[in-house]
């Protein structure tokens, strides 16, 4: 495969100048940016110009990633030309986070065959239920297809997110991009770096992605009570402490955060599913781990390449983690870079959630707070 890289910002513009020309047959630009920008509409279109023939697949971000580096209010863009491999795009509209299910598995439906190897999918980050949306996505493809992406950003704002397909772009919209051929090698890992402690707690009372209540109590007023200060800053100070959830009848535990509080109904609406019956407790964490975290996600992600390095690496990361490391955040990026070499390309986005199945060959979940790494590898 053949990749390209480009980045807009408000000192520069495109650095390098954008080209003008047509592209390869099977192509697709990866564009990711702050969401006023996106909104705006202006760069989008102006990439759409200067690629012609190619798709495009993007979103909003709390944070754009681009080769080592990691900046906010820009636009980055990758162009990759695949030369073996083929693409199929799809994209649907979610109008309430009741509907990811079926949303998700419409999605998958329209691009499997049996020749689909991978999805790789972008989703509006507020009104959706993302393990709903995992699900779906599993239920619609064939045995031994992958799936990964993540959840759009709105930097800590959490006010509305964009995601960019084929169709133009807008909110509340989910968008993939499926991956065809036997020469396509692609690789994945999900890890965090984050800590239990304090109580664990029963979920006494859960619908969905909403938490009532934890041993009884207002799960609002327990939250609050450990975040004392933070309290006023919610829902962005929740992505300091998120919630290790584990279901009822045991097994993987998930991280969650917030997405947004119900002071009336004393609740909270998390990315992807509390399961009622289970247990919660707090997590924390700190910059070194965090970087481990990312080093194993980096390390895991090529065992599916067979031997290769990647092409291409697209990263995921959850928004906490960058709001943990502040100043240090490059650091995780540049653990990444140390195992995959200097001539892998990089791109990715801070995110309000992340995709991919806990192990290889596993069914694809809903993550918070993790770097989520997905590379591609052509024969």
């Amino acid at each position: 495969m053949k990749t390209a890289q480009y980045k807009w910002s408000k000192s520069d513009g495109w650095r390098p100048n954008l080209p003008t020309g047509e592209v390869g047959r099977q192509s697709v630009v990866f564009v990711f940016g702050a969401r006023s920008l996106v909104q705006a509409g202006s760069l989008v279109d102006e990439l759409r110009d200067h690629f012609k023939g190619a798709a495009m697949l993007g979103c909003s971000t709390s944070g754009e990633i681009l080769g080592d580096v990691v900046v906010d209010d820009s636009v980055s863009a990758t162009l990759v030309d695949f030369e073996h491999t083929r693409l199929r795009f799809a994209s649907a509209t979610i109008g309430d986070a009741k509907a990811s299910y079926n949303v998700g598995k419409e999605l998958a439906q329209q691009l499997n065959d049996a020749s689909l190897r991978h999805v790789f999918v972008l989703s509006d980050g507020l009104h959706v239920n993302g393990s709903d949306l995992a699900r779906g996505l599993a239920s619609g493809v064939s045995e031994g297809v992958s799936i990964t992406g993540g959840l759009s950003g709105d930097g800590t704002n959490f006010a509305e997110t964009w995601v960019i397909a084929d169709g133009g772009a807008g909110p509340q919209r989910v968008a993939a991009v499926g991956l065809y051929g036997d020469d396509l090698r692609i690789g994945y890992g999900s890890m965090g770096g984050w800590q239990a402690f304090g109580p664990l707690r029963t979920i006494t009372r859960a619908e969905g992605n909403i938490l009532y209540e934890l041993d009884e109590r207002s799960a609002l007023d327990l939250y609050k009570s450990y975040l004392g200060p933070h309290a006023d800053q919610l829902p962005s100070s929740a992505l300091l402490f998120p919630i290790l959830v584990t279901e009822a009848k045991g097994g993987q535990g998930v991280v969650r955060t917030v997405l947004s509080v119900d002071e009336q109904k004393k609740s909270m609406t998390f990315a992807g599913d509390i399961p009622q019956g289970g247990t919660a407790q707090l997590m924390k964490t700190n910059v070194d781990d965090l970087v481990d975290g990312a080093t194993a996600a980096a390390n895991a992600s090529l065992s599916g390449l067979g031997g290769r390095r990647p092409d291409l690496a697209i990263l995921v990361s959850c928004v906490g983690r960058k709001l943990v490391m502040k100043q240090r955040t490059e650091e995780e990026i540049e653990a990444i870079r140390n195992v995959f070499g200097a001539d892998a390309k990089i791109s990715g986005f801070y995110s309000y959630g992340e995709l991919c199945p806990f192990m290889h060959g596993g069914d694809c979940r809903l993550h918070n707070q993790t770097m989520t790494i997905t590379t591609f590898a052509e024969d």
